[in-house]
């Protein structure tokens, strides 16, 4: 986990710590191969930030078991350590986390079912955190959604006419649906008022597209030291982002004399597209709708009750969503 993020939130960061630990011995397989890979993924400086969401929300609680609440804290980032597995599979990255990935090490089939088997822990640590017939139909529910967010991305990959509409609906589901699982899951779950419960998900929703704007940002914009992430890994394998969709009404042939040679498009292609999404405002433009976007999550977070919970939302919120790396 990142220790230096959660270091400024003390209320949460012993709860994490405890989770990291409960992680390891959650996700058990006799495949000693690819289970030291997911162990090496567990550990390798997740940010932990559903886990961190749930538990903060649920903060405005008291209802649930500590247990119950680690419980509900594993099974988010076990779901979400699952869909990154999946991701590097349809993304072919050699690269997770500074760890080499499954897909890479032992190939696609087994890294699709590494995944799989994620996907039954995490059930099972839905299971331990809840009896409660609503709130695991709410966890199926959000996993039908991220899974259907994938794959509305496959069917756009490559699509030169993406519209914004299309691009924000396949990011809530791939992304902005488990930060709003995790918002709602900790509130409902700790049985925090209705003034909680009837925004969180919608809280999570405009976080996670927010987040996923940011990445999608720093994908064309970032520093690859700071970042950890290959540049423009996105566009390598098809999937146009939100700074391309906006730049390419503004030069559409200049785009698509580059765009249309697809997965054989070279380094010095990539670095034309690169120029040209920053000639044509695309990234600037992008990051004015993650600022709505991240406006729109504080003025709800600002309307729940006072208190630590929301003072510390606040600050997350705020480092998360204008952050550089």
């Amino acid at each position: 986990m990142d220790r230096q993020l959660w270091r400024q939130f003390p209320q949460v960061e012993p709860q994490l710590v405890a989770l990291q630990d409960y992680l390891l011995a959650a996700v058990q397989l006799d495949n000693q191969p690819i289970h030291s890979k997911i162990l090496a993924l567990l550990n390798a400086g997740g940010k932990l930030l559903r886990p961190g969401y749930f538990y903060l929300f649920s903060a405005f609680g008291n209802q649930a078991t500590p247990e119950q609440l680690r419980a509900g804290a594993a099974a988010l980032e076990i779901l979400h350590v699952g869909t990154l597995i999946h991701d590097d599979v349809i993304d072919e990255s050699p690269t997770r986390r500074g760890v080499r990935t499954i897909q890479m090490k032992y190939g696609q089939r087994n890294a699709i079912y590494a995944g799989d088997f994620m996907f039954t822990a995490y059930f099972n640590q839905v299971l331990k955190s809840t009896a409660d017939r609503d709130l695991i139909q709410n966890h199926i529910d959000a996993m039908h959604r991220i899974l259907q967010g994938e794959l509305s991305q496959m069917a756009l990959n490559y699509q030169e006419n993406v519209s914004i509409d299309a691009y924000l609906n396949e990011i809530a589901g791939k992304t902005a649906e488990l930060f709003a699982l995790s918002c709602y899951q900790g509130a409902k779950l700790a049985a925090a008022p209705h003034e909680v419960t009837a925004v969180a998900r919608e809280i999570g929703l405009a976080i996670g597209s927010a987040y996923q704007i940011l990445d999608d940002i720093l994908d064309y914009a970032g520093d690859p030291k700071k970042t950890r992430k290959p540049i423009l890994e996105d566009l390598r394998s098809g999937v146009y982002s939100l700074p391309l969709i906006l730049a390419i009404p503004q030069a559409p042939r200049d785009f698509h004399r580059l765009l249309k040679k697809k997965q054989d498009m070279t380094t010095a292609d990539i670095a034309a597209v690169q120029a040209l999404v920053a000639q044509h405002a695309g990234v600037s433009a992008s990051r004015q709708l993650a600022s709505r976007l991240t406006n729109q999550a504080l003025t709800r977070i600002a309307q729940l009750p006072a208190g630590q919970a929301r003072d510390d939302l606040t600050k997350l919120t705020e480092m998360l969503l204008r952050r550089d790396h």
